[in-house]
């Protein structure tokens, strides 16, 4: 299952940590979740198997191409 931004909708309190953090440890152990977004709680990372950061390179934005579709949104 994906969260996406789920990490930023608590970063805006959309939703809370607390609700977070009890979803994450209930999952079944046969679920892979991903929680997506910037500004990931540290509570959140503790209890995570597996935390990636990416960060940009080069993107086109930098040369005023609109975002696309499927691919920045």
């Amino acid at each position: 299952m994906i969260l996406d931004e789920i990490n930023y909708a608590v970063n805006l309190n959309l939703i809370s940590l607390d609700d977070v953090l009890k979803l994450v440890k209930s999952k079944p152990d046969n679920m892979d979740l991903v929680l997506t977004g910037n500004y990931a709680k540290e509570e959140v990372i503790e209890i995570a198997d597996l935390v990636t950061e990416m960060k940009e390179i080069k993107h086109p934005f930098q040369k005023g191409i609109k975002a696309k579709k499927g691919i920045d949104f």
